[in-house]
């Protein structure tokens, strides 16, 4: 073939081949830009309260003995699980049972005065008035012998309820004073809570009863629910923050001990009494504090629109004004956007 003709037949190639691509490039461009677009949607008005805590059983008794003395035993140890009544610790009885028994034989002895002051009394030969101080030192003298007997009874510790020995705050033979608290026992009759300390920001908005989702480090993947069960009106004046108090439901899989480190999130009750717009944070574009802008999908062409942002929360961002939920913004492609763009929505979630 000439090199003529060969030219021609090339230059014809070339010429299909760019005629028939140039359509194809046009199409693409006149359908606008690809994005993404996702509905702006409800949620709460307020971000959820975060928290971190400590496990512990709903009732956490300092167990003392009435009178001090000599600690005789300790039968129980640290995590040892007990039942109501059964003993915890007790103190040596020598001097407490001497106690009760000088009390007993003075109380013994008044009432034997007042016998023989009555029948005197009725022969005239003491006065009334000496009648009614033997009536009164009988008097104290059984008041002596009851409160001996009393410390008697408090000179050993048993259990309140069914629990768990969470300290023992002294060893045997030691010497502890009166009211000082010897065992630390964690009552299972209520279950166990959590406790926390909060800002004031944060305890402001809480409300007994408000819902909480709790996760624990010892048992990863797992969730517990629970409730505000208190909320302190004052703050704590070594630190400044607010104690409050969850209880958690009860979970019959879990053993749960006290100290187990607890994370905790808290849906409070001005988040369930209203709501805001929310839109993904990836919508969001062109921050300056709480201002901020988002393309609205409106047809074929993205608009911008300026919003104000209340608080992020997680992934989402929730808008005091600016949009409305149900409408569409353009969530990936948003920064490249210009106003007025045409857009073709690819994935729109």
């Amino acid at each position: 073939m000439p090199a003529f003709n060969r030219f021609l037949l090339v230059f014809a190639t070339v010429c299909l081949s760019a005629c028939s691509g140039a359509p194809n490039e046009n199409a693409e461009r006149n359908a606008g830009t690809p994005v993404r677009a996702a509905l702006a949607t409800l949620g709460p008005a307020s971000p959820l309260i975060e928290a971190n805590g400590l496990v512990g059983a709903a009732e956490e008794m300092r167990l003392s003995f009435k009178t001090g003395g000599i600690i005789r035993r300790i039968p129980v140890q640290e995590g040892s699980r007990v039942r109501r009544g059964d003993l915890l610790a007790e103190l040596e009885l020598t001097e407490v049972n001497a106690q009760v028994e000088q009390a007993r034989q003075a109380a013994e002895k008044a009432e034997r005065d007042l016998d023989r002051g009555e029948r005197l009394h009725a022969d005239q030969v003491i006065s009334l008035e000496a009648l009614q101080n033997l009536r009164t030192q009988a008097a104290v003298a059984r008041a002596a012998r009851d409160a001996a007997r009393f410390n008697l009874g408090y000179s050993s510790i048993r259990a309140p309820s069914d629990g768990v020995v969470l300290r023992t705050l002294f060893e045997e033979r030691e010497l502890v004073p009166p009211g000082q608290p010897v065992v630390i026992l964690g009552s299972s009759a209520r279950g166990h809570v959590v406790r926390l300390s909060l800002a004031d920001r944060d305890i402001v908005q809480l409300r007994l009863g408000d819902p909480a989702r709790v996760t624990l480090d010892a048992y990863p993947g797992r969730e517990l629910k629970g409730v505000v069960s208190e909320v302190s009106s004052a703050a704590d004046p070594r630190t400044g923050l607010f104690p409050a108090e969850l209880r958690l439901d009860p979970a019959a899989d879990l053993m749960l001990a006290s100290g187990l480190v607890a994370k905790v999130r808290i849906e409070p009750a001005t988040a369930r009494r209203s709501q805001l717009t929310h839109v993904p944070i990836a919508a969001v574009v062109e921050g300056d504090r709480d201002r901020a802008n988002v393309y609205v999908v409106e047809g074929a062409v993205a608009r911008k629109r300026e919003i104000v942002v209340s608080f992020i929360e997680g992934e989402q961002v929730a808008l005091t004004r600016g949009l409305k939920s149900g409408e569409r913004v353009v969530t990936e492609g948003a920064l490249y956007l210009q106003d007025g763009e045409r857009i073709r929505i690819v994935t729109e979630r």
